[in-house]
Formats: C-alpha cells, sequence, structure tokens
C-alpha cells in the first residue's frame, strides 16, 4: 500500500465518522485520529483512524460491545474492536456510519 493510497484511505474514513458524527471533535494520537464527544475526557473517544504498513484500521473503543451480527468487526481484546481496509474498494459507507453511530450510544 502506498502513502498516496494509505492517504486517501484515510481521509475518506475521516470523512465518514464526520458524515456520521458531525459534533466529534479530532485528536491527533498513537499516529492516527481519534474521535471523541468529550475531548476533556481521556476516556471519552468512541473510535480513531490508524495507518499501518500494509493497511487502515478503523477502530472502536468500546467495540466488544457493539452489535455486529455479520461478525465486521477484528480483535480479542476487552475492548476494542476494528475494521481493517487495504483499499477504497473496501470501504462500505453504510457499514462505518452504523458503526460509529451506535459506539457514540455506548
Amino acid at each position: 500500500m502506498t502513502d498516496a493510497e494509505k492517504t486517501n484511505l484515510m481521509d475518506l474514513l475521516d470523512s465518514l465518522v464526520m458524515a456520521a458524527v458531525p459534533k466529534a471533535t479530532k485528536v491527533p494520537k498513537y499516529g492516527g485520529t481519534l474521535y471523541t464527544l468529550k475531548p476533556e475526557e481521556k476516556e471519552g473517544q468512541f473510535c480513531g483512524v490508524f495507518p499501518y504498513k500494509a493497511h487502515v484500521q478503523l477502530s472502536f473503543a468500546q467495540g466488544s460491545s457493539l452489535d455486529d451480527p455479520d461478525g465486521l468487526l477484528e480483535g480479542g481484546g476487552k475492548f476494542r474492536r476494528h475494521l481493517t481496509y487495504k483499499s477504497l474498494d473496501d470501504v462500505d459507507a453504510k457499514i462505518v456510519k452504523r458503526f460509529c453511530k451506535a459506539a457514540i450510544k455506548l
């Protein structure tokens, strides 16, 4: 994955998160962007977009609590779950928005 592809993917995910949750505040952290409705609270973030060598990850802070009937979320940690994208074609805007809207309710 080229840097340009990674940037385009991160920009697309950023626009989808912000479209789903227009009141979100972006916080640059951990090499990516965290999204929060409570910027003054350390644990207020609901998701984040992070670049890796071969993919971009959309991570949900309380992902283990999200309704995921199709088993799309990856990860086996106590709380976090994520979606992994290797190309723009992998991104389904409806799924991204659905998870973001559900994440802010947790």
